[in-house]
């Protein structure tokens, strides 16, 4: 095994580093709400393409229920 411990020591510590990275992951994302804003995010960014690519994004991001 790696740097010379037991199995039982490095599937513990592996456990416990996935363990807290999803931890963290969660926390993060429910303190801060990333994707609270993605459809106003969406529309702001939709508004520098023409007219008819507009329309072509927000079909194919209402059919992939991206966009509401």
């Amino acid at each position: 095994m790696p740097a010379g411990v037991t199995w039982g020591q490095y599937l513990t510590f592996s456990f416990s580093a996935m363990l807290s990275m999803l931890a963290g992951s969660q926390l993060v994302h429910q303190h801060y709400r990333p994707l609270q804003d993605l459809n106003d995010y969406i529309k702001n960014e939709l508004k520098n393409f023409p007219d008819h690519i507009q329309e072509k994004i927000r079909k194919e991001l209402q059919e992939e229920g991206v966009l509401k």
